[in-house]
């Protein structure tokens, strides 16, 4: 079934005048839209301890576990990719938060192949989001982080990887981290994430939320959040953590990245991160 997008002539005539798209990529747009909301799995709500049940990640803000109860929600099969963020950018004419964006670019540029994962910042991630729900009619935005685990554990089950079987396995059910004593700086740092879907999906459908790239969820980072969080449909810290040095605030990641060792890529495991932007993050939406 095809979803019906919701624009009107003039906002879309305004965007023409303004931006200098083309009716080539808006097409494009009408196209990437349908394929994203085509994309979206349904995940039926329930009720799941959430955070690290022991032994399954070595940081200390993912304890204590904790009983979480969410609604049912979508969350898309695959990462966004690079291609399809660039769509994006063209239609609406959004520019890069990050500012060494293009600098990183040229200086690496089959890092951002179409195929690949979008290299985003939060901020970026979530206009993208934003964007796609306005032209679906849906409220879509980045997963939150009681969302995403929920959804990489297959709705709650005591899975310690988003992998079919809840193993890791290099280059079988996920993409491997490096091992650190084998590879060098120079190999370390060319290494590249896959095409999303790759491997096999989780036991829902799911694609790459254990390897791949680190994901960005909705929520504000507290290191000791977990203690406090409300049991239904958690959605963060209200006020965020704000970096002293850059002023930014602390987001969340999640999954790990393919530069992680394996051990960093659990379902459980929680990355603060400053609202910035590298080679390693990426995101996939929900509603």
């Amino acid at each position: 079934m095809r979803i019906k997008l919701f624009r009107s002539l003039p906002f879309f005539a305004l965007l023409t005048a303004t931006t200098g798209c083309s009716y080539y990529y808006e097409s494009k747009a009408d196209d990437m839209v349908q394929r994203q909301m085509d994309a979206m799995v349904f995940v039926k709500g329930g009720e799941f301890m959430m955070g690290n049940p022991g032994g399954w990640d070595g940081s200390k803000d993912s304890w204590p576990p904790h009983k979480v109860k969410l609604d049912d929600f979508h969350i898309q099969k695959y990462e966004v990719t690079q291609g399809d963020f660039e769509i994006f950018q063209a239609v609406t004419g959004y520019e890069h938060s990050y500012r060494f964006y293009e600098k990183n670019r040229d200086e690496q540029p089959e890092r951002y192949e179409p195929e690949l994962p979008a290299v985003a910042s939060w901020t970026d991630a979530s206009a993208f989001c934003e964007w796609l729900g306005k032209q679906s009619g849906q409220p879509v935005h980045l997963p939150t982080e009681a969302q995403w685990e929920y959804a990489a554990r297959a709705r709650g089950q005591m899975l310690k990887y988003a992998t079919k079987n809840g193993k890791a396995e290099a280059s079988v059910t996920m993409a491997a981290g490096p091992d650190q004593h084998a590879l060098g700086v120079r190999e370390h740092h060319s290494k590249l994430p896959l095409k999303p879907g790759s491997f096999p999906p989780n036991p829902i459908g799911l694609y790459d939320m254990s390897g791949n790239v680190a994901e960005w969820v909705y929520d504000n980072y507290e290191e000791d959040y977990y203690a406090n969080s409300p049991v239904y449909n958690p959605q963060g810290p209200t006020e965020p953590v704000i970096s002293d040095w850059t002023n930014d605030p602390y987001r969340v990641l999640r999954g790990g990245s393919f530069k992680d060792f394996i051990g960093n890529t659990t379902v459980t495991r929680r990355s603060d991160i400053q609202n910035g932007s590298d080679d390693t993050s990426g995101f996939r939406c929900a509603y």
